[in-house]
């Protein structure tokens, strides 16, 4: 479907404004629009061609947002472990999803010894009224469960070549990180049938597993990739600082728990401090952390001041982070939008028509769409 009729079908099916609030962010005006209350601590968002948008929740549910409401869960949802920071997580269309109905989802996979990251493929059937997963399939599942309830990750990124990307976090277990036969603390690639593309870096090595990307990361919970770069980029939390901005590259050292610019909780020192040969360094830090989530970049028609840039959702600041970047898409600078008054950014999505829809991780999630105030 054309992006511009998306686009319109996406604004004819907003419920009308009701009680929105306007921020000015440099020149540009922006308003704030709840869309929709009642979501139990919503993680992932995607576009639906028909206007309407899929969302996850935590506890294991999928819901559909149209015509100004939600619908009733969707059944079939592959069980689910809800434990501390896991649960049902992402959820990412194929490139195809109007031609196949299909779309991916990652989440805490009960199993031996505890949970771990896993992502399905289903394909959405929707019907008056209803809606439904069917022909469920596990394509990946983590090689090592643990009763651990920290850092699953986990984003999702269907790339233009065909192939996913998602994140795992290194499970509350540093050391993992630096295993590179051990899916903890991985930037991860298959295909979408849940095979190695034979391109991947450690493909017929003896070095790590194969469907592994990039190794050393914390908690990359952001995700994207990048037309201007033409490349995936992450952003992930660090321990007491240190949060992170990397463009992974295929077999690649990330540096956790060896580098950051943060510090252990403890307040202990990083092992061998921000940089050591062998490991790269971030492509953007922060210190003190934002503790950044969800992950876009900006490619619309509503706000041509952003082009380009990436925005960053954040949970403790409660904070859009605007980075700008130049025409190489280098980082250049930082706004932050929206400080303290929307409450915990779960994810950051861009819609069809250019606006930015927002989730908070809330046992009250909202849904929250800012567009231009003019």
């Amino acid at each position: 479907m054309p992006k511009i009729v998306l686009a319109a079908l996406v604004a004819a099916l907003l419920p009308a404004s009701a009680g929105a609030q306007v921020f000015q962010a440099g020149d540009v005006a922006l308003r704030a629009e709840i869309l929709t209350d009642g979501l139990e601590h919503p993680w992932g968002i995607d576009f639906l061609p028909d206007g309407g948008a899929i969302v996850t929740e935590r506890t294991g549910t999928v819901r559909i947002f149209a015509d100004g409401r939600l619908s009733e869960s969707v059944s079939g949802v592959p069980e689910v472990a809800v434990m501390g920071q896991g649960g049902l997580l992402d959820v990412a269309l194929a490139a195809d999803f109007e031609a196949s109905r299909t779309l991916f989802l990652s989440y805490a996979e009960p199993g031996p010894g505890g949970a771990g990251t896993a992502v399905a493929r289903a394909r959405l059937v929707q019907e008056e009224g209803s809606a439904r997963l069917e022909d469920v399939a596990v394509i990946f599942s983590m090689d090592r469960k643990t009763g651990e309830s920290r850092h699953f990750g986990s984003r999702i990124v269907a790339a233009p070549d065909g192939t996913l990307f998602f994140t795992i976090g290194d499970r509350g277990d540093m050391n993992r990180a630096q295993d590179p036969f051990d899916h903890a603390g991985s930037v991860m690639r298959i295909n979408p049938d849940g095979s190695v593309p034979e391109d991947n870096p450690f493909v017929g090595t003896e070095e790590a597993a194969p469907e592994i990307w990039s190794i050393g990361h914390r908690n990359p919970q952001g995700a994207v990739f990048d037309p201007v770069t033409d490349a995936l980029w992450t952003v992930e939390h660090g321990p007491r600082g240190g949060d992170e901005v990397n463009r992974p590259e295929a077999g690649k050292n990330y540096g956790w728990p060896v580098i950051s610019y943060g510090r252990h909780y403890s307040g202990r020192s990083i092992e061998r401090g921000a940089e050591a040969p062998g490991y790269e360094q971030p492509r953007y830090y922060w210190d003190p952390s934002i503790a950044p989530s969800g992950m876009a970049v900006y490619d619309g028609p509503m706000f041509h001041e952003w082009e380009g840039d990436f925005l960053v959702a954040a949970l403790s600041f409660q904070l859009l982070a605007r980075l700008e970047r130049d025409g190489s898409g280098e980082i250049t600078g930082e706004e932050r939008l929206f400080e303290g008054t929307l409450g915990r950014l779960r994810d950051v999505e861009v819609a069809p028509d250019g606006s930015v829809w927002l989730l908070t991780d809330e046992s009250n999630g909202k849904i929250i769409r800012i567009s231009r105030a003019e």
